[in-house]
């Protein structure tokens, strides 16, 4: 059993932190929080305490002027 910290590539926050079996290898696509992402590096800080950075898809909103010449006209 390894505790396993996902941080976020880009502000080195932590995402989520778990006690695991098995830790994830580099590339692996993982879902964390509803978000998509892929593993870039793994990295050992104690005997049993692991960072996994992790970079996640960009989400884009929708734009809302396409939706805004659907309204209905009062």
């Amino acid at each position: 059993m390894v505790v396993t910290h996902f941080v976020e590539l880009g502000n080195r926050a932590i995402v989520l932190s778990q006690l695991r079996n098995q830790l994830p290898s580099v590339n692996e696509q993982v879902k964390i929080k509803g978000r998509k992402g892929k593993v870039v590096n793994v990295y050992t800080l104690d005997g049993s305490i692991h960072h996994v950075e992790v970079e996640f898809e960009q989400v884009l909103k929708p734009s809302f002027s396409a939706l805004e010449n659907k309204k209905k006209k009062r």
